[in-house]
């Protein structure tokens, strides 16, 4: 991830320079992680209104951003969450979350299960899954897994405590197990789900800034 945060990071930086060809890389290299996260929100109909519409933010804000590419993913996933809130106001329902989280707030998990599971978890068929799960650990698990944020960008996305974050993920992944194991699903010892871009998401070509 190494490389890959310091290419993203340089073209963040271009693109804040108004280089059109850099914010179609920061496109490519966000988009898939960012509308999968949203699909966990509004659900799979909704869900490219609504990242295109955080795109849009993204674009004529971008200029104001300060930080690394960890940093702009989380900033990204923030205002995807936010662009997502608003259409779930807008249309007058609620997204499914599951149990009262504030029983979460300060519990760690009791081993580090979602760095385990960063390490190994295919992304490709398993989003279909994750929308299965209590809205909390879908959000937890996405932005850990999907989106790659360590356990305090998240909790600064979502507005939470980073120990109620690991807590949520460890639950999430758990079941998320559960049901691999029940539809025996693949073996989880391959890609690393940082380094597999697609997510089982089709990239569509980036906009530029002026389409914006």
């Amino acid at each position: 991830m190494q490389g890959e945060d310091a290419e993203l990071t340089t073209a963040i930086l271009a693109a804040q320079d108004g280089d059109e060809n850099a914010f179609r890389a920061v496109y490519r290299a966000v988009h898939p992680r960012l509308l999968g996260y949203t699909r966990t929100l509004v659900g799979e109909a909704e869900a490219e209104d609504v990242t295109s519409e955080a795109w849009l933010q993204i674009a004529r804000d971008i200029e104001r951003f300060s930080g690394d590419a960890d940093r702009f993913r989380g900033w990204a996933a923030t205002i995807a969450r936010n662009r997502a809130l608003d259409h779930i106001r807008m249309r007058g329902r609620r997204p499914a979350v599951g149990g009262d989280e504030t029983e979460l707030t300060g519990r760690a998990a009791d081993s580090d299960t979602a760095g385990e599971a960063m390490e190994s978890l295919a992304t490709g068929r398993t989003m279909a899954l994750i929308a299965q799960l209590p809205q909390d650990q879908a959000e937890a698990v996405v932005l850990r897994v999907v989106v790659g944020l360590d356990a305090k960008s998240a909790a600064e996305t979502l507005g939470k405590r980073p120990g109620a974050v690991r807590t949520a993920a460890h639950r999430g992944l758990k079941r998320l197990a559960e049901l691999l194991g029940s539809e025996n699903g693949p073996d989880l010892g391959g890609v690393p789900p940082q380094r597999n871009r697609s997510c089982g998401v089709t990239q569509s070509g980036a906009p530029t800034q002026k389409d914006m």
